[in-house]
C-alpha cells in the first residue's frame, strides 16, 4: 500500500463499553450498536455484532491497512479501559501504547448518580482517580485527560496529574474544548512542565472556531498535535475529504509538519468508511509531498511514542 512506517496516533479498544456522558450511561446493546445521549446510536461498524472492539478485530484491520503501530486513548464514554489495555500491551507490546483513563470529580459523580461502578473506594479517589493512578502509572505510556469533559475545566486545577506524568517520563493525550477555551491554561501547564510530551487529539477540534489556537500550542517543544476524528469532522463532505487535507496544510504552516500525527479514532469512524480509507485519503492526496506524508503518518508518531524497529508493511493484495 505506501513505503511509509504508519503509526495511528488516536484510537479506541474495549471489551465492554460501560461510561456515561452527561449523566446518561453508554452502554453496548449488539450489532455495533450503543445508547447514548438518552437513544441509540451506531457506535461501530455493524460487524462488531459482539459489541467488543477489541485489539485481535483491530490487528487485523492495521494489517490489511500497512498500519505498523498505534497509540490507544480512552475515554469517559466508553468507561474505564485500563485492565483490558494492560493486557493488550502485554500482549502485543511492540504495537501498542497504552494510556490510563484520568477521571475526575465530574465523572465520578456522573457514574455514581446513575448507579454505575467506580474503579475502587480508596479515599484519595473520591474527587479525582490521581491516587490510584499513581498506584501503576508506571505500567503505562501515558494518561489520558478528557479536558473537555472536565468538571473544572482551567487545567491548572489538574496540575498535579500532569507533573506526576511529566515525573515519570510518560505523555499525555489530550482531547480539549471546542476553540481557544482551555489554550491559556494548557500554555501555563506547558510552562509549568516543559517536558512533558503532550498529544493534543481531534486536530484542535478542526471544524469549530477558534482551532488554530489549539494547532499553535504545538510551537511549544514537546506539544503535537494528532487527527484522530478527521474523516469525522468533515464526514459531510466525504472521501476523499479534500478539506481535510487543507486543514492539514494550514496547521503545517502554523507549527511544521513536524509536530503532527495521524490518527483515525477507530472503531467510531469507521461506521461509514473502511479503516484503510482513512489512511487512503492521505496517500493519495496531490496536495501533500511524500515527506509530508512520511511524517505525517508515522515518522512524528515514532519520534514522540517511542515506538523502534518499525519497517514498512508489505501489502495484502485484494482479490478485487
Amino acid at each position: 500500500m505506501s513505503d511509509f512506517v504508519i503509526v495511528d496516533a488516536h484510537l479506541h479498544l474495549w471489551e465492554k463499553q460501560d461510561g456515561c456522558v452527561n449523566s446518561l450511561p453508554v452502554k453496548g446493546l449488539g450489532n455495533g450498536k450503543s445508547t447514548f445521549l438518552g437513544g441509540v446510536h451506531q457506535m461501530m461498524p455493524p460487524y462488531m455484532e459482539d459489541n467488543r472492539n477489541t485489539a485481535e478485530r483491530l490487528i487485523a484491520n492495521m494489517d490489511y491497512a500497512c498500519v505498523n503501530a498505534c497509540a490507544v486513548t480512552q475515554e469517559y464514554l466508553d468507561g474505564n479501559q485500563d485492565e483490558y489495555l494492560l493486557k493488550v500491551k502485554e500482549k502485543y507490546p511492540d504495537r501498542f501504547r497504552i494510556t490510563a483513563l484520568y477521571e475526575d470529580e465530574g465523572y465520578i459523580e456522573d457514574r455514581k448518580e446513575i448507579g454505575l461502578e467506580v474503579r475502587n473506594s480508596d479515599e484519595t479517589y473520591e474527587k479525582t482517580d490521581l491516587g490510584a493512578i499513581n498506584k501503576y502509572l508506571d505500567k503505562f505510556d501515558g494518561v489520558k485527560i478528557c479536558a473537555c469533559r472536565l468538571k473544572n475545566k482551567d487545567l491548572m486545577a489538574h496540575i498535579d496529574i500532569f507533573k506526576k506524568v511529566e515525573a515519570a517520563g510518560k505523555y499525555i493525550s489530550i482531547d480539549m474544548a471546542d476553540g481557544d477555551e482551555q489554550v491559556e491554561s494548557l500554555q501555563k501547564v506547558v510552562d509549568e512542565c516543559q517536558n512533558l510530551r503532550i498529544a493534543i487529539g481531534h486536530f484542535g477540534m478542526v471544524t469549530t472556531p477558534g482551532w488554530q489556537k489549539q494547532i499553535e500550542l504545538a510551537k511549544n517543544k514537546n506539544v503535537y498535535i494528532e487527527s484522530g476524528g478527521l474523516t469525522w469532522l468533515f464526514h459531510k463532505e466525504f472521501y476523499p475529504y479534500p478539506s481535510a487535507i487543507d486543514a492539514i496544510l494550514e496547521a503545517k504552516s502554523i507549527c511544521g509538519i513536524d509536530k503532527l500525527m495521524w490518527g483515525s479514532d477507530y472503531p467510531r469512524t469507521m461506521t461509514d468508511i473502511t479503516y484503510k480509507s482513512a489512511v487512503r485519503f492521505i496517500l493519495d492526496s496531490t496536495k501533500l509531498t511524500d515527506e509530508d506524508k512520511a511524517k505525517f503518518l508515522g515518522e512524528n508518531a515514532v519520534k514522540f511514542y517511542g515506538f523502534e524497529g518499525l519497517k514498512p508493511m508489505p501489502f495484502i493484495d485484494n482479490m478485487l
